[in-house]
């Protein structure tokens, strides 16, 4: 292949050891330096993670987790435009500010789509197990010019606008990256033999109803717990999907997937530790109330959870 998941883990890096050196040398950040090291050393995971012990990784890691719960990762003042500049900017560009954006969907789709199987001498373009990831990285980078040429910036001013952004996200921009490890962690150490243990000796599942509402149940919990419906996942579909779902009630492996993980979801919507959906928006917004996204989002997120229960009872067997 010639373009592959991995040049994108690079591409990443990249950014972040740039992230790192700026804030360096912003010495308007009271914590730049602890700052700068907590980016940097997310840098080095995806620049050099493929060799590095996996003790190191995880030092690193747990490093990165004590910099961020004893607060060393703060936001500094990036060099961006002025306030009446972008406004102007934005006036005059309208609705084509969404033409970058818009970019990116459709080069992925169309790299996954019409593209995969491409080949240049004897090599596949990009890797088609890969496809809409690959056209996904793809499709990021090319909306970059694409941007810098409507807005008539600079690649330099669109580092600083993603250091922006990092900054605004601070240390929940890696939550997502963490709480998968951890899903990982949990089914290596058999963290789902466990749940399935307790699930099975303390509920009685002998009807396939309360066996639904305790899968369902568990993955928008374990969601809420984690902040990762794909850190749940292993877990409760190990627990209870696979040997009581379908191993006892002969369910459909890819319908009780499917809306084990919509149930998943559901939990996503009702919990902080999913702070890359629900409290990073509220910040980037500057809304008041931090948990302003849940308490909206709850409404709809339980009466979901009670569908998805209803769907999987009835369409498991089918």
């Amino acid at each position: 292949m010639i373009v592959t998941l991995e040049l994108f883990y690079y591409v990443v890096g990249g950014l972040l050891a740039a992230v790192a050196v700026m804030s360096l040398t912003d010495r308007s950040n009271p914590r730049r330096y602890t700052s700068a090291l907590f980016w940097a050393l997310y840098a080095v995971i995806y620049l050099a993670g493929d060799v590095l012990p996996p003790e190191v990784a995880g030092g690193m890691m747990v490093a990165m987790a004590l910099l961020a719960g004893c607060g060393g990762v703060r936001a500094g003042k990036p060099a961006v435009l002025p306030e009446g500049e972008r406004r102007a900017s934005a006036a005059r560009l309208g609705h084509k500010l969404f033409l970058p954006a818009l970019a990116i969907p459709f080069v992925t789709i169309l790299l996954a789509t019409l593209l995969k199987d491409v080949k240049v001498g004897s090599l596949l373009l990009i890797d088609p197990k890969q496809a809409t990831l690959v056209g996904l990285g793809c499709a990021s980078i090319i909306a970059v010019p694409l941007a810098c040429a409507l807005t008539r910036s600079t690649p330099p001013q669109a580092l600083r606008e993603s250091r922006r952004l990092v900054d605004a996200m601070s240390w929940g921009f890696v939550l997502p990256h963490m709480l998968a490890v951890l899903g990982l962690l949990f089914t290596q150490v058999g963290v789902g033999k466990a749940v399935a243990y307790l699930a099975t000796s303390s509920i009685d599942m002998d009807t396939k109803l309360v066996a639904v509402v305790v899968y369902c149940a568990g993955m928008a919990l374990f969601t809420i717990v984690m902040g990762n419906g794909f850190a749940a996942f292993p877990v409760m579909t190990g627990g209870v999907g696979i040997p009581v779902l379908v191993g006892v009630y002969h369910a459909d492996p890819a319908v009780m997937a499917a809306i084990g993980m919509f149930s998943a979801y559901c939990g996503t919507l009702m919990t902080p530790m999913a702070a890359n959906f629900n409290i990073i928006p509220a910040a980037l917004l500057e809304l008041p109330d931090k948990h302003a996204v849940i308490r909206v989002q709850i409404p709809t997120a339980l009466p979901l959870l009670l569908v998805n229960m209803a769907l999987l009872y009835f369409l498991m067997n089918r």
